[in-house]
């Protein structure tokens, strides 16, 4: 996809926001089946810190902290409260929470990041790359038009800050040179699914699920997936097999568009 082409995507449908109350279904059905998701392999407790979407704080994301935790991980929201925007005090106190995770284990940090989440975690990575080990993220707008979403007006309105920011985005565009996965939906309501497309690479790629953006958090097949991703052993990444569960559960992210 061009970067004129990524500059004109459109937000997702008002069919598709109202959509956006399947995410209760979901929830439902990730905890449903959590006797099932664990089995999935269980991780090597290096850190994990997991960052809220727009608005949103620690509270979002308690059930998949807490599925990494059962996995074995050392799972960690960010303790910053609601998520509004990059205001002051928000950046500084990522990354000393960054510094300390690391420095605590005295191993390198997953990043997970829920939509504006995931913005912020490819920016730390870009910045940090000694302190992660992957970034995975969940729903993003991290390239095309920051208004091809439907919480632009919601972002400028508690962040004070306008959309439209190429001093960030030009370390949260390019893929990080640590592992990186984006989780996406065609069917997000919230962000155009194209500005979650990551460029695929020897360590990068994308994972497509069938979700609302709201319900991505606690969603089986993305819980599945991040098990999965986060247990890949440092050093020796490799490409999401979505062929173990077929492509009803994980549909193929290069099809034609």
């Amino acid at each position: 996809m061009t970067t004129a082409t990524r500059e004109h995507i459109s937000p997702p449908s008002r069919l598709l926001l109202l959509a956006e109350g399947r995410a209760l279904w979901e929830t439902g059905a990730g905890l449903a089946m959590w006797p099932l998701l664990q089995l999935t392999p269980r991780g090597d407790g290096h850190p994990v810190l997991v960052l809220p979407g727009l608005v949103a704080g620690d509270a979002s994301t308690l059930v998949l902290r807490r599925y990494l935790a059962s996995r074995g991980y050392d799972a960690h929201g960010w303790g910053l409260g609601r998520n509004f925007g990059p205001r002051e005090g928000v950046e500084d106190g990522m990354v000393t929470l960054l510094r300390k995770l690391h420095d605590d284990s005295g191993q390198k940090v997953s990043l997970v990041g829920w939509s504006l989440g995931g913005v912020y975690a490819r920016l730390l990575a870009s910045a940090h790359p000694d302190l992660v080990r992957g970034v995975i993220t969940l729903g993003s707008p991290f390239s095309g038009s920051p208004r091809a979403t439907n919480a632009w007006r919601v972002y400028e309105g508690v962040s004070g800050q306008s959309s439209h920011d190429p001093r960030r985005m030009k370390f949260v565009q390019p893929t990080p040179s640590v592992p990186t996965t984006s989780i996406f939906s065609r069917t997000d309501g919230v962000v155009a699914w194209r500005c979650s497309i990551e460029k695929t690479g020897p360590k990068s790629e994308n994972i497509e699920v069938i979700a609302s953006h709201l319900g991505l958090g606690a969603h089986p097949a993305v819980l599945y997936a991040l098990a999965d991703r986060l247990s890949q052993p440092e050093g020796g990444w490799k490409p999401f097999n979505r062929g173990l569960l077929g492509p009803l559960v994980y549909p193929d992210p290069d099809r034609a568009n």
